[in-house]
């Protein structure tokens, strides 16, 4: 393939275009080995620094990684959003099983979890013991969100509705974790809950120390019956947030690793300090 020398881009942008649209494409699939460095010197007729510098701005975009004395591979999560049950699920695979979710009401959480933990019930996954630990936004106290809309101020009854859907989230799971240890499914299987005083402005997963899964929670304007009367209010949208997935690799450049650690200190920091115990 020659490259073109009308093409403002340098010659390693332009090798990194044509080998992103290979794999946007399918061309190559997520986990799939790419060609090695000496046939893409072959194939683009470049030296080899430049076939590195094309593989270098991949890398740094997250579509590949390379594996020492392996090769380079496309990453296994190149496609954004992402959904979090597989994830979930396969994490239901190892003997101790501890999720972290510090969010809004964890709906999301319920959602993603619980065709898992039927998984459980009837047999088809077997853990040891499951830990779930949820740190979500106090709505007894006023915060910046969700609030009225025409005046930004808080109101106690804007509040409760968001207190309902938390409540409904959190005990579904709360119940259908309890139900696995009743049963003796599970050794030990527990779900902890905590709030805090702040916003909710984002959503954070981790998955048995291993995964961190991040979302920003746009806040948005909507209308909502509160006392059966239309009310306009702000409110973070769960549904709207964008899953970034962070799993490291063997891949000594990414820094996945780094964060999945910050994620668990940084939920850990709060655990700790400022959250309380959780009443409905």
């Amino acid at each position: 393939m020659a490259l073109d020398p009308d093409d403002p881009r340098t010659p390693s942008q332009q090798i990194a275009a044509a080998l992103r649209a290979e794999i946007k494409t399918g061309k190559f699939a997520p986990g799939e080995k790419l060609p090695s460095q000496n046939d893409l010197v072959e194939r683009f007729s470049v030296a080899r620094e430049t076939i590195k510098a094309a593989l270098r701005k991949l890398q740094d975009e997250r579509l590949i990684v390379t594996r020492q004395g392996s090769g380079t591979f496309v990453r296994a999560n190149t496609e954004r959003p992402v959904g979090l049950r597989p994830h979930i699920e396969r994490a239901f695979e190892a003997t101790h099983v501890a999720i972290d979710f510090a969010g809004f009401s964890g709906e999301t959480l319920h959602n993603a979890i619980q065709e898992t933990l039927d998984k459980v019930r009837v047999g088809r996954l077997t853990p040891g013991s499951i830990r779930i630990r949820i740190l979500i936004s106090d709505m007894n106290a006023p915060m910046a969100i969700p609030c009225r809309a025409e005046d930004r101020a808080d109101d106690p009854r804007v509040r409760a509705r968001s207190a309902r859907i938390t409540n409904r989230s959190i005990h579904a799971i709360i119940d259908a974790v309890q139900e696995l240890a009743d049963l003796d499914l599970v050794k030990a299987a527990t779900t902890e809950v905590r709030v805090h005083g702040a916003a909710p402005l984002f959503k954070l997963f981790v998955i048995n120390d291993e995964k961190a899964f991040f979302g920003f929670y746009p806040v948005v304007e909507h209308t909502v019956s509160v006392d059966g009367q239309p009310m306009a209010i702000y409110d973070a949208m769960g549904k709207d947030a964008i899953l970034f997935p962070f799993t490291p690799s063997d891949d000594d450049a990414s820094h996945d690793g780094l964060y999945v650690q910050q994620a668990g200190a940084w939920f850990n920091s709060l655990w700790n300090t400022i959250a309380r115990e959780y009443t409905s």
